[in-house]
């Protein structure tokens, strides 16, 4: 433990001690009761820390899932909580997950997601340059045999891989631009072939 954690830890001993003794000496009379409300209060303190330690867990179960409906050519992505849209798609048969962003021209997948697809990253020459909100970035561009979104699939579609630090990979214009209809409708975004 570092020095700040063992203080913290010290502080909230001496303070659990201290309310401790207090509620102790109020209620001598009726022990057995008060002996009943710490337990209460014991079990509620460690379903808070339970909650709050699966709380990534709980939150990857309450999250919205995409739905693909193949024989009508749609998708209907829900909103996630950070009020952005999500689509997980194969690329060249590993599944990916993507950041669905107008603002991108191009699908830019990070290192990792392009090694992933069978891409090797430090075999490309990053001859491309993109500006993003944390500055430029070398890219470079490949094609990818296979891009699928269910039953939905396009084929020899270029992408460009990132040399820099990206949390997700982007879902440009590029894709998008190949849907005949896109839509935002009670909150999902629609998109349609």
């Amino acid at each position: 433990m570092e020095d700040i954690e063992f203080g913290q830890l010290i502080y909230l001993l001496l303070l659990l001690c201290a309310v401790g003794s207090w509620v102790f000496l109020q209620n001598r009379q009726s022990l057995n009761k008060t002996v009943q409300q710490l337990a209460v209060w014991g079990f509620i303190f460690l379903g808070v820390i339970a909650g709050y330690g699966l709380w990534g867990d709980i939150r990857q179960t309450l999250k919205p899932q995409q739905s693909v409906m193949a024989e009508a050519g749609r998708v209907v992505v829900p909103r996630a909580p950070d009020g952005r849209y999500y689509l997980s798609l194969m690329v060249n048969g590993a599944a990916v997950d993507f950041l669905v962003d107008t603002g991108a021209s191009q699908v830019v997948l990070t290192a990792n997601d392009a090694r992933r697809a069978g891409i090797d990253p430090e075999k490309l020459a990053y001859l491309g340059r993109a500006n993003t909100a944390n500055g430029e970035v070398r890219t470079a561009s490949v094609r990818v045999d296979e891009l699928a979104l269910g039953e939905i699939r396009d084929t020899n579609l270029r992408v460009w891989v990132n040399e820099g630090e990206m949390e997700k990979s982007l879902l440009g214009m590029t894709y998008l631009q190949r849907w005949s209809h896109i839509e935002i409708r009670n909150g999902a975004l629609v998109l349609s072939r």
